[in-house]
């Protein structure tokens, strides 16, 4: 890992409504060789936030208009920023001001006064925290852009991935499943078939039936594509959707030949709107189907015990759901009568 001074300076956002403080502040930090911004209250603190990337921010609590807490919520609510480390400086000493301070999602405290030598070292280490944030974002960019340009190497796949990004995230909604795996299956979206990189363009983008041993080479994928993202502890969640993702409930599927419940509930969401996705889209072979011709086919699946039932239900639901809304929005658009009959699937 490169050190904190071996590229370009870390920004710090100095907040501080008295002058005097704000400039002892800045002499403090100046000294470790920081670029150092700095804002009058909280207002201009969060204006500057919107036009300079920071990498810490020393905040304030009480300071006129926002103050320190209404910034760091600001901070922390927004997705471009809620990783930047906040600080809060405080001379209250209550312990329902730190909880406040918890709850809008500060990183740590300062105590007024403020000593050189604990500014010094808590600016350092969440600094380095930082430091190791940034590279597991560029890790996942890289691993996102790789995903992608497979992607784009098929023309029959174009947005695939966000759908199954949009569409798997708004299943688990629907489930009630936790945030996290809200996260996962948003990430398995777009790097799911990210084992392909290893899947020769020859098989990859035939147009008909692949043979036993092309079989056998394109089955590897999901392997492959789990051994790519198991060094980034973030993705522990997205790994099972990875590997598992053309299980069958019935056995049949792989890499694993695991049945029913043994399939991850992550993995059998992202099979349920992959296999929608696959067939209301275009391919070599036929034209993209339609919704209803679509699950007529699933449900046929879910009789032979390969698809779970209970999710392609809950996955018609959301489909019937978004084609009335456009429907409605048609309609409204047109100044014409709503429709409110769902169409049949």
């Amino acid at each position: 890992m490169t050190s904190l001074h071996e590229t370009a300076p870390p920004v710090i956002l100095i907040a501080e409504d008295e002058e005097a403080n704000r400039q002892m502040l800045l002499d403090m930090l100046r000294r470790d060789g920081y670029e150092i911004l700095l804002a009058k209250d909280g207002e201009e603190a969060v204006n500057l936030f919107a036009t300079v990337k920071v990498d810490l921010a020393l905040l304030d609590v009480m300071m006129p208009g926002l103050t320190g807490f209404e910034v760091c919520r600001a901070i922390k609510v927004n997705p471009e920023t809620r990783l930047v480390p906040v600080v809060l400086i405080t001379g209250l000493g209550s312990a329902n001001d730190r909880i406040e301070g918890i709850e809008c999602g500060a990183d740590d405290f300062l105590r007024k006064p403020i000593h050189r030598e604990e500014l010094s070292a808590r600016v350092r280490s969440l600094l380095r925290l930082k430091q190791f944030t940034d590279e597991l974002e560029s890790a996942e960019t890289v691993l996102f852009s790789l995903a992608l340009s497979i992607e784009a190497k098929d023309p029959y796949t174009e947005g695939h991935c966000a759908r199954l990004s949009k569409y798997s995230v708004e299943l688990a909604s629907a489930l009630g499943l936790p945030e996290d795996l809200h996260v996962a299956l948003r990430r398995a979206g777009v790097v799911h078939d990210v084992g392909k990189v290893a899947v020769p363009e020859s098989i990859l983008l035939k147009p008909g039936r692949l043979t036993p041993e092309e079989r056998k080479i394109m089955e590897q994928h999901p392997i492959v594509g789990e051994r790519i993202c198991a060094p980034l502890r973030s993705f522990r969640q997205v790994l099972p959707i990875i590997r598992h993702h053309h299980e069958k409930l019935d056995g049949s599927g792989y890499p694993d030949g695991l049945k029913g419940d043994a399939i991850p509930i992550t993995a059998r969401i992202m099979t349920t709107v992959d296999v929608y996705d696959s067939l209301t889209t275009d391919r070599p072979y036929r034209s993209a189907l339609s919704s209803e011709q679509a699950f007529s086919i699933i449900h046929e699946e879910v009789r032979r015990g390969w698809w779970d039932a209970h999710l392609v239900e809950e996955l018609r639901k959301l489909i019937v759901k978004a084609g009335l809304k456009k429907l409605i929005d048609a309609f409204r658009i047109n100044g014409a009568p709503l429709v409110t009959r769902p169409p049949e699937l």
